[in-house]
Formats: structure tokens, sequence, C-alpha cells
């Protein structure tokens, strides 16, 4: 019997790719996972421990606050965190990337608990919810759908560099109107990323080669989702977060 061991190699591939492919989606949703329990410890710390919180936070004669330096610092230290994570991938070992990981995700948890002097723990847990249910549902049609997402990636993409660029000019118009419409298309945007980063992850199982790069992708990819689930977060707290008075 004549042995077919060019359809036994397409297998074998066609194995090891689900392999990978189910590896690293495992691997991206624990470490987001982490990386969730991460910021949510750290932002409560900051947000309820009076010793903390003054490290973020002063008043000042009329009782105003007011954002300490350190408050600006980990405002934007993220984003170097993801720029480093994202150009260094290939040069840093695994322990460093995912040293990096979690000290990018406390940080962000000790920046996100301004939010609590600003809106009520109730419509804060609230839009979490809210937030955790949409983020499945999508995620759940983004891993099923056979449908090429990729043409609305790079639309979603597009819309995304407008809101930075709108988010900008209103940095200095203070538009209530046009905060309202970034904060709406927002939630459309990154509602959409979900899906397409889910998908864009299954499919990583074609590219990862060997094990350290495969558990390399894993991280990346959790911190993708990790942004999807965080940005669409803080639109719909924009949008319906109930504000203190």
């Amino acid at each position: 019997m004549e042995t077919n061991y060019r359809s036994t190699n397409i297998e074998n591939f066609q194995s090891a790719t689900l392999v990978k492919e189910r590896t690293i989606l495992r691997s991206a949703f624990l470490w987001m996972a982490v990386a969730m329990v991460l910021t949510t410890l750290a932002s409560v710390l900051f947000a309820f421990v009076p010793q903390l919180t003054g490290t973020l936070i002063v008043h000042d004669e009329m009782g105003r606050n007011h954002p300490t330096i350190l408050a600006y610092v980990v405002m934007f230290a993220p984003l170097l965190f993801v720029l480093a994570m994202s150009m260094g991938i290939n040069r840093m070992s695994l322990p460093v990337l995912i040293g990096a990981f979690v000290a990018y995700s406390l940080i962000n948890g000790i920046s996100f608990s301004l939010i609590f002097s600003v809106y009520k723990i109730g419509s804060i847990v609230n839009v979490f919810l809210s937030t955790t249910a949409l983020f499945a549902v999508m995620a759940i049609a983004g891993y099923t759908t056979k449908t090429d997402l990729t043409k609305l990636g790079s639309i979603l993409m597009i819309g995304l560099i407008g809101i930075v660029i709108a988010s900008l000019i209103n940095f200095f118009t203070h538009s209530a109107g046009l905060n309202y419409l970034i904060s709406i298309l927002g939630v459309i945007i990154f509602t959409g990323l979900t899906a397409y980063d889910v998908q864009k992850i299954k499919n990583m199982g074609h590219e990862a080669q060997g094990d350290v790069m495969t558990k390399k992708m894993g991280i990346m990819a959790a911190l993708t989702l990790y942004l999807d689930f965080i940005n669409l977060f803080l639109f719909l707290l924009r949008l319906f977060g109930g504000r203190k008075d």
C-alpha cells in the first residue's frame, strides 16, 4: 500500500498550526486576565489608601485637587511601555517581556485610580461589567466568524488615527460636542477592533516560529486585547459614567 507522504506532511503542518493557534489564544486571554487583575488591584489601592492617593493628588489652600509629578508620569509612562514592547519583542528575552507587561499593567492601574475621584463607584462597576459583556460577545464573534476582517481592521485603524487627531484638537478647544462624538466613535471602533484582533490572533499560529516566540506572541496578543478592553471601557465610561457632584 502506497503512503501519501505529501498529504501526511500537510496534515501534520495543519495540526501543528492548530496547536499553536490554540496556545497563543489561550496564552493571550490568560495574560490579559492577569493584567486586568493587576490593574484593578493597583487602581483600588491607589484610590482608597490615603497614603498612596497622596502621591498622586495634592490639595491646595482652596481645597482644589492637583495632580502630582508622579501622576503625570503614570499617565504617560504606559505609552512608552507599549512602544518598547512592540519594537523590542525580538530583542527582549521572554522574562524581560513578561516583566515589562506586568509593570505596564500595574502603572496603568495606578493611573486609572484617578477615575475614582471623578466617577461614582457604582457607575464604574456597571460600565466595567457592560464592557466585559460587550468584549466577550465581540471576541466570540471574531473567533467564530468565517468572514475575513482584514479590510474592516484597516478601516478601523484609520478611524483610530482620526480619533487621536480629534482628541488632540479637543485638548485645546474643550468642545463638549466633539468630546461626545469622539466617545461614540471610540466605542464603535474598539468594539470592531476586538473582533478583528481576536481573528488576527487566531491566525498567528501560521507565523509563530519556536516555543519562545510563540510565548512572546501570546504576551503581545494579550497586550492588544488588554488595550481594546481598556479603551472600550474608558469610552463607555465617558458616555455613561455618572460623575460625582
